[in-house]
């Protein structure tokens, strides 16, 4: 157990893939797989559609990246009028719907995706992401499930772990331990699925178990201000003060002015 706040490695950049749902969205492999994935293409329109869809959806992820969000809208928007049938063009334009905030928009796109290509993995898993973050966890598993049966599909572990992590939301601590573990088997450093292996460990009060997870998991990762929250009450819970103190002092210099930070200092004062 790391006891020096210095030996901590902060994230301190925004991240999509941490501890709640894994969102990832492997836009290079899907768009070289597109004409692939998202139905054949026969005649010059059509493939001027495709073209001009990839093009633009491309451009779109691009000034998504840069902050440009309204020139981005524009370019997602001519994308999926281009050719409608292109699933990682709707994919995009509803991460960017869901990050201004437009949810209803976004899981149109989300549910276009999936009509567009039912059978891919990566489809199934971002629109499970989405089910899930809307409270629909049922209809969010069978999609993590579904991505599992997509034999192209590089990251069965991303979808398990967001099975396991969809799971826990609704307090199903068996499935959610079970899906977890089985991500730590397609991948055993995944730090997510290590986060939630914690968590589970820490709701069990089997507290060695869960700093063993919490352990692999800095080895593998930088730490975010729920795992810092998770390690101080963690090392709270063990009597461990030095440790929990080192956390929290990570936790209020990295993350000062985190709900996370608020939360930890609440429970001292109690």
């Amino acid at each position: 157990m790391k006891t020096a706040v210095q030996q901590y490695r902060i994230d301190r950049t925004p991240r999509v893939c941490r501890e709640l749902l894994v969102f990832c969205l492997f836009l290079a492999s899907i768009l070289l797989s597109a004409c692939a994935g998202s139905g054949a293409v026969d005649t010059d329109d059509e493939t001027l559609g495709r073209k001009s869809a990839e093009s633009n959806t491309s451009l779109g992820l691009e000034y998504m990246n840069r902050g440009q969000l309204e020139v981005a809208l524009g370019k997602l928007k001519k994308a999926v009028v281009d050719d409608p049938g292109y699933a990682p063009g709707h994919t995009v334009l509803a991460v960017l719907y869901e990050r201004i905030g437009e949810l209803e928009l976004a899981g149109k796109h989300y549910q276009s995706a999936y009509k567009a290509d039912p059978a891919n993995g990566d489809v199934n898993n971002n629109y499970g992401v989405y089910l899930c973050k809307t409270k629909n966890a049922n209809s969010a598993t069978r999609h993590f499930l579904k991505a599992l049966e997509d034999p192209f599909y590089r990251s069965p572990a991303v979808a398990l772990t967001n099975a396991g992590s969809c799971a826990l939301s609704q307090n199903k601590i068996a499935e959610a331990n079970d899906y977890s573990r089985r991500a730590l088997q397609y991948d055993p450093k995944f730090p997510d699925a290590l986060v939630t292996m914690a968590r589970l460990s820490f709701m069990e009060k089997n507290y060695l178990r869960s700093r063993a997870f919490m352990q692999r998991y800095e080895v593998s990762s930088n730490h975010t201000a729920g795992t810092l929250l998770l390690g101080f009450q963690l090392e709270s819970a063990l009597q461990d003060d030095a440790a929990a103190d080192a956390y929290l002092l990570a936790l209020r210099n990295s993350f000062p002015d985190s709900a996370q930070a608020e939360q930890a200092l609440r429970s001292i004062e109690q």
